[in-house]
C-alpha cells in the first residue's frame, strides 16, 4: 500500500463517525423520543384513527398475551389491554423510557390491571422464546437500525401461529407531513456525514413484505391506509412533524435560534401550495401489515 493509500486508510479509521453507529443512533433516539415525550402524547388525538385501525387488524381477544412495541405513551397497548381483559397480559415497551412513564401516569387505574411495562431495545428483547401470541408496533419498525433483527426476536418470542401487527410510513412521496419539512431542513442544514435510516424505506413497493418473508414471517396482508393530516397554520404543521420526529427533533433544538427561525419561514413558503379550505393539508399514506409465525 502506497503512502497515499495508508494515511486515506488511517484517516478513515480515526473518523469516528465514518460508518454507522447504531449504538449512537439509538442513544439519540432514545434522547429524542423522551424530550418529546409528553407532547406526543398530547398530539396523539392526530393518531387516534391510525392506532384504532391497527389493533382492528391485530385482533387481541381475551386471555391473550400481547407485546407493544415501540409503544411511547402506551395508548395501543392500554386498547389491547381493554380487549385481553383481566386473563391476558399487555407488555408496553419501548427504549424510550419517559414515553412509557407520560404513558403509564396518564392511564387511569382500571386501564392498568393487565398492563406491565418495560424499557428495551427491540432488537435485543428480554423475553422468553415462544412468550406472545401477538405483537403490535406501531410507525415503529423503521426506526430500528436494524430491523432484521428487530424482526428475528419477534420471531422467536412469538408461539407457533402468533400474530404480528405493524403500520409503517408509505414511500416518500406520498408522506407530505414529513416529505416537506425534510426538504426544508435539506435546504437549510448541511446533510449528516452518515446518513440515517430513512423512514420511508418500507414504505417502497414489496420492501416491507420482503422484510418480513425473510424473517421467517408468513405475511397475510399489506395494504395502504391514509392518515388525515389537517393543520390550521404552517406552525402548526412544523410542531405537527416534530412531535413525530424523535431524535431529529432532539438535533434540531440544538441548533442556533437564528437557524430555528429560518426554517419556520421556509416551512411557511414549502407548504403555501397545500392550503385547501381554510387548512394545510398534508395527508399521509401508511401501510398496515398482518403476519404469523
Amino acid at each position: 500500500m502506497g503512502r497515499l493509500s495508508r494515511r486515506r486508510a488511517a484517516l478513515c479509521r480515526s473518523d469516528p463517525v465514518s460508518r454507522f453507529d447504531a449504538e449512537r443512533f439509538k442513544a439519540n433516539e432514545r434522547a429524542g423520543f423522551n424530550r418529546i415525550a409528553a407532547r406526543y402524547l398530547d398530539a396523539s388525538a392526530s393518531r387516534a384513527a391510525l392506532q384504532a385501525a391497527l389493533i382492528e387488524q391485530a385482533a387481541p381477544v381475551a386471555g391473550e398475551r400481547v407485546l407493544d412495541l415501540a409503544s411511547g405513551p402506551c395508548l395501543l397497548a392500554a386498547d389491547a389491554a381493554r380487549r385481553v381483559g383481566p386473563g391476558g397480559l399487555v407488555i408496553a415497551s419501548d427504549i424510550a423510557e419517559g414515553m412509557l412513564a407520560v404513558g403509564r401516569s396518564a392511564l387511569p387505574p382500571e386501564a392498568l390491571g393487565p398492563m406491565r411495562f418495560c424499557a428495551a431495545d427491540g432488537e435485543h428483547l428480554p423475553f422468553a422464546d415462544g412468550g406472545f401470541d401477538l405483537v403490535t408496533i406501531g410507525l415503529g419498525l423503521f426506526v430500528f437500525p436494524h430491523a432484521e433483527r428487530a424482526l428475528a426476536e419477534i420471531r422467536r418470542i412469538l408461539v407457533p401461529g402468533g400474530r404480528l401487527a405493524v403500520s409503517v410510513w408509505g414511500a416518500r412521496e406520498t408522506v407530505p407531513l414529513i416529505a416537506h419539512a425534510q426538504d426544508c431542513i435539506a435546504r437549510l442544514i448541511p446533510p449528516p456525514r452518515v446518513p440515517r435510516p430513512s423512514v420511508f424505506r418500507l414504505g417502497e413497493p414489496g420492501a416491507l413484505e420482503a422484510l418480513l418473508s425473510t424473517a421467517g414471517l408468513a405475511v397475510e396482508s399489506v395494504a395502504p391506509w391514509t392518515l388525515p393530516c389537517r393543520f390550521a397554520s404552517p406552525a402548526d404543521y412544523w410542531q405537527g412533524f416534530l412531535d413525530l420526529a424523535g431524535g431529529a427533533a432532539e438535533s434540531l433544538s440544538r441548533l442556533p435560534a437564528d437557524v430555528q427561525a429560518r426554517l419556520r419561514d421556509e416551512v411557511a413558503r414549502e407548504v403555501e401550495g397545500c392550503w385547501h379550505d381554510g387548512q394545510l393539508v398534508a395527508d399521509s399514506q401508511i401501510l398496515l401489515a398482518l403476519a404469523r409465525r
